[in-house]
């Protein structure tokens, strides 16, 4: 392109076009129905120029960082020229739309000038209900992805401005909880209108030739900077094994293979040989394997850098089809993210003894997704809660790991506040507290994971759980301890304790019924005998861990 505009117009308009992401991104989060959203926020908003390509994203899910672009790809493949002012796409495909599970549905808006493609604008966000066998269309046990809910394979939604009232009632019509799925559907609408109406702002202001300039330079800009970052890298080859719970159908632990290759200008990830697809839900899409090497990858590389495909251009993921980290139809993959994680951890504990200033021990690798539904006490009708969990992250070489944040594929995610929950749910909330189970010792300790216990007001409720790395502890890095694992009980009424799971598919509650969930603390780094005193008192005063506890595991006098 000869056009260059000027460098102080360019800044301008750059900043604008972030500036649009984050404004699609509240635009999305005031005007939705469902607290996953609007309080969770549990979605990500983007603009791709006209060929797909991601130019700025206000996120909240980093799970979404390479979902976006391939929707909008898989828009184009689809409609080719059949593309038109006016038309928004449906998609939620994990196989072949940029899909992650079918809750996590999409929409694409194509934005015009005088008549002429400039850029696309699209967001995914975290639908409560599609449908499927069980209520929320996320199970630990389903077994093909049509008991997981309805499928949206890159279809319009409106044509040339017209609303595609036929499919709207096909939904309507198979989520249980409608108000919800449409009014979100709406609210995305709203947030893709938003960015359209900035585009076209700055088009008029700056000319199309500008904005259309402008996105190149900064997806070049992005490249520039990512190659800067990973030549001060130790290149070289390494090698990681790392071994998956199970699959929520059968026990096995499922191995996942990496083998990372670092040149001066190339970071390789190749997972081939890991487990094929398997029958449970834990499959993840390509789109969602992408996702998580992203995220890791940006850690290490520039984590302050601002989100465009330009600065992923040296980044390469290799993988087999119909792999448990490249699923194809018909795997199900309502819990994707207990192997989606594996992308990010793999490459994690892989370089961690090399770069310790740029990644810290482990910590608590999964969603610790809950499920819980059934009859509100003092309302007409059901309630519903769909929301992740947090936990606790690993020590670094020069901090105490953090406590309660949410796991590196959520983002900038929240929990529903206790008073919120109380209020739309049929439950009570008896406790939200830190573990302080004396786990992730270190020079520097892993940060506590966290208890929380729901109370069931209401016979006939269900709860649905998936906590992954159950069956292993956090990690810990030079000589720190291992951390805890994530796990959550049923406490019966009667006082009678079932557990402790990883998995569990809609366990039945009664009135009085506990459930106790319980995340892993974060490994700890470095010998924990090198702790300084005014530390293991400062943990002590602070009730991080016990008088004992300190003078088993510290030698504290």
């Amino acid at each position: 392109m000869s056009y260059k505009t000027d460098p102080f117009t360019y800044e301008v308009i750059k900043d604008s076009l972030i500036s649009t992401g984050e404004e699609m991104f509240i635009a999305l989060a005031r005007t939705s129905m469902s607290p996953i959203i609007y309080e969770v926020l549990d979605y990500a908003c983007g603009l791709t120029n006209k060929k797909g390509e991601l130019v700025t994203l206000g996120n909240g899910v980093t799970g979404f960082i390479g979902m976006l672009s391939f929707m909008v790809k898989e828009t184009l493949k689809t409609y080719g020229d059949d593309i038109n002012e006016g038309d928004v796409f449906l998609i939620n495909d994990p196989y072949e739309g940029g899909g992650s599970h079918l809750c996590d549905v999409g929409l694409v808006l194509p934005i015009f000038q005088d008549g002429e493609l400039v850029a696309f604008v699209a967001n995914k966000a975290h639908w409560t209900e599609v449908g499927g066998k069980d209520t929320g269309s996320m199970s630990t046990n389903s077994t093909d992805v049509y008991q997981e809910g309805l499928q949206f394979p890159c279809v319009k939604l409106y044509d040339k401005g017209a609303e595609n009232k036929a499919l709207v009632k096909v939904i309507e019509s198979n989520v249980r909880f409608p108000e919800l799925s449409i009014g979100d559907m709406r609210a995305q609408i709203a947030s893709l209108k938003t960015g359209e109406k900035r585009i076209q702002g700055l088009c008029k202001k700056y000319t199309t030739q500008s904005i259309l300039e402008s996105m190149e330079r900064f997806l070049d800009q992005g490249e520039k900077s990512t190659l800067n970052e990973i030549s001060k890298l130790p290149q070289g080859i390494y090698e990681i094994d790392e071994l998956i719970d199970d699959d929520g159908i059968s026990d096995e632990q499922i191995p996942i293979k990496l083998k990372l290759t670092i040149t001066k200008d190339e970071f390789i990830c190749d997972f081939r040989g890991s487990s094929k697809q398997v029958q449970g839900p834990i499959n993840s899409s390509y789109t969602g394997l992408v996702s998580a090497v992203r995220t890791i990858f940006l850690a290490i590389t520039n984590p302050s850098q601002e989100v465009n495909d330009g600065a992923f251009r040296p980044l390469k993921i290799i993988t087999d089809k119909g792999s448990i980290i490249s699923a194809q139809r018909p795997a199900p993959v309502s819990m994707y993210w207990e192997s989606m994680l594996y992308g990010s951890e793999t490459i994690w504990k892989a370089l961690a003894p090399v770069i310790p200033d740029r990644l810290t021990a482990g910590h608590l690798l999964s969603v610790c997704v809950v499920i819980m539904g059934g009859k509100h006490p003092d309302k007409d009708g059901n309630f519903l809660i769909v929301e992740p969990s947090v936990g606790g992250w690993g020590a670094s070489n020069s901090f105490d790991g953090d406590t309660g944040q949410f796991c590196v594929s959520d983002g900038e995610t929240f929990n529903v506040p206790v008073e919120i929950a109380e209020n739309t749910y049929g439950v009570q909330v008896e406790e939200y507290s830190m573990r302080t189970d004396g786990r992730g010792a270190g020079e520097y300790r892993g940060g506590p994971g966290v208890i929380r216990t729901y109370k069931a007001l209401t016979d006939g409720q269900f709860f649905t759980g998936s906590f992954g790395h159950h069956k292993q502890n956090t990690w810990g890095a030079d000589g720190g301890h291992e951390g805890s694992n994530n796990e959550f009980l049923i406490e019966k009424s009667n006082g009678e304790i079932d557990g402790p799971f990883g998995k569990y598919n809609q366990y039945p509650l009664n009135k009085g019924d506990k459930v106790i969930l319980r995340t892993a603390t974060g490994g700890g780094f470095g010998d924990p005998h090198k702790r300084a005193k005014k530390l293991i008192e400062k943990d002590i005063k602070n009730e991080y861990i016990t008088l004992q506890q300190a003078k088993e595991i510290y030698n504290y006098k």
